[in-house]
């Protein structure tokens, strides 16, 4: 998705949160500073005329692990789950609040942490991105700079979806997404909202 299509939806998620887009700006300008390669070719080759997967955290992710198949793209924690049952994600698309040393240990090996920065994560690219030893992309749900990525999306998982799709994943399977999830709190419960809205735009009904 190209930025002048998304941008409309990002004013709106903008408003409904009462986010600061300005915050946003300048934490992916941090996040910029942080980022001394840009490992986007590493991406586009795990992804393009692939079969991919993108794996959400939620609880049901366990009894999916058998469907797991192709490139995969694991959401925040997700991917420690994945790790910790013998699957190493190709991908972690990730604000870092779900980051522990699991994650330093994946990039070591090889998988690429697609990090995002938004308006309150500033002190966590800041602790974490450094660390990192291996590929990273960088990506902002504002305005995109050089080396900082806007694919489309709002929160990991569904970053994840649109992601895969604007690289020419061949086909997206969705795991471990419960978007009817009324255990938790009411930011959450906007953010399920908006993943649900937005991956209808890419055709996707959960």
């Amino acid at each position: 998705m190209i930025f002048r299509d998304w941008e409309p939806l990002y004013l709106e998620i903008l408003d409904y949160f009462s986010f600061s887009r300005e915050e946003d700006e300048e934490a992916a300008r941090l996040l910029a500073s942080l980022v001394t390669v840009d490992a986007l070719t590493v991406l586009e080759d795990l992804i393009q005329g692939r079969d991919v997967t993108v794996c959400g955290n939620a609880p049901c992710l366990i009894d999916q692990l058998d469907q797991v198949k192709g490139t995969v793209l694991a959401a925040d924690a997700a991917a420690e789950v994945l790790y910790t049952h013998g699957i190493r994600p190709d991908a972690v698309f990730t604000d870092l609040d779900g980051a522990t040393d699991c994650f330093l240990s994946m990039n070591e090996a090889g998988t690429v942490m697609v990090v995002h920065a938004h308006g309150d994560n500033m002190p966590l690219l800041s602790h974490w991105v450094p660390r990192f030893s291996g590929p990273v992309v960088a990506t902002t749900q504002g305005t995109p700079l050089a080396a900082v990525h806007n694919f489309g999306g709002f929160s990991d998982g569904d970053r994840a979806v649109f992601t895969a799709d604007a690289l020419g994943a061949t086909s997206i399977s969705i795991l471990g997404f419960d978007l009817d999830d009324s255990s938790v709190d009411p930011v959450k419960r906007g953010k399920l909202f908006w993943a649900r809205r937005l991956l209808a735009t890419l055709g996707y009904d959960l």
